[in-house]
């Protein structure tokens, strides 16, 4: 009997065995592949940071060779300066760098980005190049050589001993990381440079990742880590709040001084639940309570009510919903200050609604608490009538209204906000109430429409 049922099962049995290493060659082909398509991704974002780099500096050293008065030649030349920076910077995102310490060098080239994007847009026959701006300039062609230098060094390291940037994201995400590993030594040395450097003179007007939060925007005392903690406790309502954590955060920096508080989930399937607030006045400006959300049982109008009514609750008053998105379960709302049907998008609050139960999710309120101030919202000086002369005249206009919005030279300007259809899109466009120039142009999607004036 046993006889019998190996010879009809060994067939069976080789079948299986035969599947199972034919399956396991084609999931380690798989692999494989998966792993030359990330390294030749990785490698060529590295080339085509040094190639950038390169250009960058080469393209401020033409920028300085032209005579200062020149104004044409000198806005292409920051218009190619700002272009050269961006890509820079998109192709540090696409190296395996979040662990690694590389944001001064990041800071640095978003600042140049924002300089020389500045520079750009504004009339230089009426506001040309002042001596300070031109000492940055001549500054930042210094520093550029330095960066591609070293970015240069790398490069040949790289090229020379045959170098893999999937081991760099190893090392990275190891416990024990790899301290001699070329390239990770490479990007740290160039980052150290970088923060040795003296504070350039961006301008008053640059759009700086450095910009400090105005603290004088804050309204109320000076609080405890014990008044935040009994604050974070009634904003949740929780019973137990032996294991809250209150971090304080700033040291001796007002513009930076915050608590994160920490409240644990309980559950070691569900994230905890994070929250950040002002040390002056106690202000809730970051809450984060991380879950999966496998359904939608609501709609955008139902979540867009229910953050609506939480953030009256709280101290979020006078919003209007502007826009809003949905992606996996989850409704992202984004709401701005409406004040004398004037809306004021520099103050913004985002709320995130869990559509399977409408629970409010998450909040990123830094834009609403550092922006409020006593604005005095004049008239505009020009009509609505006026300012529509400066769209196209195939443009169907379907809503206007009045904003104020920050400007490219990140000023709080005056607008008449234009919605309107054309060539089966729907632009939102911002015509400057004073001088009747067109400041920004938006394309957005009809949820967005209806959500901005309260439809479902």
């Amino acid at each position: 009997m046993y006889k019998r049922l190996s010879i009809v099962m060994f067939p069976f049995l080789l079948l299986a065995l035969i599947g199972a290493s034919v399956w396991g060659y084609l999931e380690h082909q798989e692999k494989n592949t998966i792993l030359i398509k990330a390294e030749n991704q990785y490698q060529r974002a590295f080339h085509d940071l040094s190639f950038h780099m390169d250009k960058l500096h080469t393209e401020l050293g033409n920028t300085l060779a032209v005579n200062e008065t020149s104004e044409p030649s000198y806005r292409k030349g920051l218009v190619n300066v700002w272009r050269l920076t961006s890509q820079a910077q998109s192709d540090i995102t696409q190296l395996p760098l979040m662990l690694l310490p590389f944001n001064k060098t990041e800071d640095f080239l978003a600042n140049m980005a924002n300089f020389s994007y500045r520079m750009s847009v504004r009339d230089m026959t009426k506001q040309p190049l002042t001596e300070a701006e031109m000492n940055t300039l001549n500054t930042l062609y210094a520093h550029s050589a330095d960066i591609t230098k070293e970015i240069r060094g790398v490069q040949d390291k790289v090229i020379a001993n045959n170098l893999r940037w999937m081991d760099v994201e190893t090392a990275l995400v190891s416990e024990n990381q790899m301290h001699d590993n070329a390239i990770i030594d490479g990007f740290k040395i160039v980052d150290k440079q970088v923060g040795g450097y003296d504070e350039l003179n961006w301008g008053t007007g640059n759009l700086s990742v450095f910009s400090k939060n105005d603290v004088k925007m804050l309204t109320g005392n000076e609080m405890t880590a014990d008044q935040i903690k009994k604050k974070a406790i009634a904003f949740l309502g929780v019973q137990d709040s032996a294991n809250i954590k209150v971090i304080e955060n700033g040291g001796n920096a007002p513009e930076f001084q915050s608590f994160s508080v920490v409240v644990p989930s309980g559950d070691a399937s569900k994230a905890d639940t994070q929250m950040d607030f002002t040390k002056k006045g106690g202000h809730l400006i970051y809450f984060m309570k991380s879950r999966d959300v496998t359904s939608s049982k609501f709609n955008l109008r139902q979540a867009r009510d229910v953050a609506n009514e939480f953030l009256d609750q709280h101290e979020y008053k006078d919003l209007s919903a502007i826009s809003y998105d949905q992606y996996q379960n989850t409704a992202t709302i984004l709401f701005a200050k409406k004040e004398n049907n004037v809306t004021i998008y520099p103050e913004q609050v985002t709320v995130k609604v869990a559509l399977d139960t409408l629970e409010v999710t998450g909040l990123q309120a830094t834009n609403y608490i550092y922006s409020q101030k006593d604005r005095k919202i004049g008239q505009p000086k020009i009509t609505a009538d006026q300012a529509r002369k400066q769209l196209s005249s195939k443009m169907k206009v379907t809503g206007e209204s009045l904003a104020i919005i920050k400007n490219d030279l990140d000023e709080e300007v005056l607008c008449h906000e234009f919605i309107g259809t054309m060539n089966n899109n729907i632009y939102r466009i911002y015509v400057n109430a004073d001088v009747g120039m067109e400041e920004k142009i938006e394309t957005i999607r009809q949820d967005q429409v209806e959500a901005a004036k309260g439809k479902s």
